[in-house]
């Protein structure tokens, strides 16, 4: 790909181009005397010219690790396009290019790719130009052939990895956690979770807010037919737009508009099924003063303070009579004294259904314990609201302290992604749709979740932060089915204990002597090419991957279960929702596949071989594939290799959600024998890893019901237990 001669690379940019880490290249640096001097910068920052280090790299063995998307990256970095707002060519502009890409075949991809530059940028223009009615704000884009470094990347990036990709790679820079704009993407198991709570099939979705468009991507995988979204960042909802139209299903109907939603509202007539949000928090500058007799406030002026209780007005607003809304808010809107008029007016009358909470971590900011509001607008002459349930998903004390060392979070590893997703859905889910389905017979859940009387929340507080409601009910757990399960999970922790044990005796492992084992290596890419491995992933029916998706073949939802990156990280069998994969393909899993998450996040296992439990299973969303020839790899080889720390960081992209790119991961090029020796060590890790977890989750448990139920009153120390004095090595 043609460069500027003067370009220059940082050592973050050289770990990227080569596949691995900052610390590889400052080993490098220091032990090799042919590695390339510093050309620029400072010497705490030292720049290096970039051909000099490519053919530094290709010497090494190193020149194939920069994959499409790490050379646009690059390629970004190095030119002068994308620094605009969207009005003079910026990245606002790729992303227009990057809806009219993914519409062509690959070969004409690649004959634009080998344009000269002139010729290629009056054909991004006339490209881009082809679905400007599509796309916010998608007229009068220019290009000049100053910029055709960066869109030969773009073409060859859509070409080999697809337009989610791409678009992942402009989101990076422009997008994502930008501190100018304090726009952050909606984490994909938490869009799903709120999707999930909207009963019913709603063909008709709005988002206020709509950001990246996580939240419409969610619904529209429900089987969502029309998506309307509005963001008051042009550029937000120009990739908002880019990013439904490249996922949703054919015949969606997708309209985005780029306004200010409470300001100006660009759909005041739409009545939509249902409204998912997750809205700014914290605005004091939401329209207060001008808005204050505004027809949406049916429940009360929302206070300057309370821009989150105007946000659930407006969503109501936009519902037909009988719709529900899911919004995502902070805990403080459930009890500031500010929004207590308005709170009460939505509980009498009926408007607010839930109030969820998620746990530390669970979407930005990280350090505070979000909630879900689920709301409904209310039918005329419906039946009466009684009751509001309240569910309680925050982890105990003991497991939020397991989650807070959960291993190091390499280059801002997503906080998100690191919590059990599994557990959260499911008790969210269960008590919702045990809840919506009958409210009088709803039992509830002692400590996760409680049906609340109308008449017990009108109060002087209308505080109304499930903590406080749920926990109270710890009280009514029966003591005798509470002693029972603390036995019965005490006495599985010792069998667990044993079996550790067992696992930890394994010793089959030598010092490598005076100096760590070198090895040339090379990337899944490179052996997907060359026949050894086959990578398979699971993508939305019409889009085109890099990856050979129908090999082993696949399969459609149906009554499989379907394998999660939750499951690999917890040890834990197939246990992923089929409906989840509603209009997608996803591959049928066998034995000897090896899978690995693709979202990396703290020190739970990143892969795993296939076995008996998980052969027949269809692959999950976020779960890469790797098929390898058994005459050329070993999969439990394969496996520790491409599940290594080291590599999973130099194959990661990402601030929020580090995603793992398939394709960059490195594997050494050893022997089948000596594959197998290295093989069978990691199945033993593996082992021990997953034995460790098991008897880590039961003494967390056994210790959690003991104290429950010692300090509920459940549970009394037993006479017969003789109290023994302090030892003299005790801490002090």
């Amino acid at each position: 790909m043609p460069q500027q001669s003067s370009a220059q690379v940082t050592a973050a940019e050289i770990s990227r181009i080569a596949g691995v880490t900052r610390a590889t290249v400052s080993n490098w640096r220091r032990r090799y005397d042919d590695f390339p001097e510093p050309s620029g910068g400072a010497e705490s920052s030292p720049l290096y010219d970039l051909e000099a280090v490519r053919a530094w790299l290709a010497s090494r063995g190193y020149a194939s690790a920069a994959s499409p998307a790490e050379e646009l990256r690059t390629t970004l970095r190095l030119s002068a396009h994308g620094t605009g707002d969207g009005d003079d060519g910026g990245t606002a502009d790729l992303l227009l290019l990057v809806l009219a890409a993914a519409r062509r075949t690959p070969d004409q991809l690649t004959a634009a790719a080998r344009l000269p530059d002139a010729d290629l940028a009056v054909r991004a223009e006339r490209d881009a130009a082809s679905v400007a009615d599509a796309v916010p704000g998608g007229g009068g884009v220019r290009f000049a052939g100053v910029d055709a470094a960066v869109l030969r990347a773009l073409y060859v990036c859509v070409r080999d990895e697809g337009g989610q990709v791409t678009l992942g790679v402009l989101a990076e820079r422009e997008l994502e956690d930008s501190a100018a704009s304090g726009a952050y993407r909606t984490p994909a198991p938490l869009a799903d979770l709120l999707a999930r709570l909207l009963p019913g099939a709603p063909a008709r979705v709005l988002d206020p807010a709509c950001g990246s468009g996580a939240l419409l991507e969610a619904a529209a995988r429900r089987g969502a037919a029309e998506l309307y979204g509005q963001d008051v960042l042009p550029v937000q909802a120009r990739r908002s737009a880019v990013s439904l139209l490249l996922t949703a299903p054919p015949g969606t109907t997708v309209s985005v508009r780029a306004a200010d939603s409470l300001r100006a509202d660009a759909f005041p007539d739409l009545a939509a099924d249902a409204v998912l949000c997750n809205p700014p928090f914290g605005d004091r500058d939401w329209g207060y003063d001008e808005l204050a007799y505004d027809p949406r406030w049916a429940y009360g002026v929302p206070a300057r303070a309370e821009s989150e209780l105007a946000w659930v007005q407006h969503s109501l607003a936009h519902l037909t009579p009988g719709g529900y809304a899911a919004l995502l808010l902070p805990p403080a809107t459930a009890g500031r004294a500010s929004g207590r008029r308005v709170r009460a007016e939505l509980v009498r009358s009926g408007a607010l259904c839930a109030v969820v909470a998620l746990p530390v971590g669970a979407s930005v900011p990280f350090h505070i314990g979000l909630q879900i509001w689920i709301l409904q607008r209310p039918e005329p002459g419906g039946a009466e609201r009684k009751s509001v349930l309240f569910v309680d998903t925050a982890e105990p004390a003991a497991d939020a302290k397991t989650n807070a060392r959960t291993g190091p979070r390499t280059r801002g590893g997503s906080r998100s992604a690191s919590l059990d997703w599994e557990r959260v859905t499911s008790q969210a889910l269960g008590a919702w749709q045990a809840f919506a389905a009958d409210p009088d017979a709803f039992e509830g859940e002692p400590g996760v979740a409680r049906a609340v009387d109308v008449v017990d929340l009108l109060d002087d507080t209308v505080d109304l932060t499930p903590a406080r409601l749920v926990r109270a009910s710890r009280s009514e757990v029966d003591p005798a089915k509470l002693a029972a399960e603390a036995d019965a999970t005490r006495r599985n922790l010792v069998k667990a204990a044993k079996s550790l044990g067992h696992a930890a005796g394994y010793d089959g492992w030598d010092a490598a002597g005076g100096s760590a084992r070198e090895w040339r290596t090379a990337t899944v890419a490179d052996l997907a090419r060359g026949g050894a491995l086959t990578v398979l992933r699971t993508v939305p029916e019409g889009t085109r991957g890099r990856t050979e998706d129908g090999a082993g073949g696949s399969g459609r939802p149906g009554a499989r279960a379907v394998l999660t990156g939750s499951d690999i990280a917890r040890g834990a069998g197939p246990s992923g929702d089929p409906a989840e994969l509603r209009n997608v393909t996803a591959p049928v899993i066998a034995v000897g596949d090896v899978l690995v998450r693709a979202v990396a996040s703290g020190s739970d296992p990143m892969a795993r071989v296939a076995g008996d439990a998980e052969a027949g299973a269809l692959l999950g969303p976020h779960v890469h594939l790797f098929r390898p020839d058994p005459a050329r790899l070993d999969a439990w080889f394969l496996a520790g290799f491409l599940g290594a720390e080291e590599n999973i960081a130099g194959a990661s992209t990402g601030s929020t959600v580090l995603t793992v790119s398939p394709g960059r991961l490195r594997v050494p090029l050893l022997p089948l024998e000596e594959q197998r020796r290295y093989g069978e060590a990691f199945r033993h890790v593996h082992e021990l890893r997953v034995e460790a977890q098991r008897a880590t989750r039961l003494a967390e448990q056994t210790a959690r019901l003991l104290a429950s139920g010692l300090t509920g009153g459940q549970l009394l120390p037993s006479r017969n237990v003789t109290s023994h004095p302090p030892r003299g090595d005790s801490p002090h």
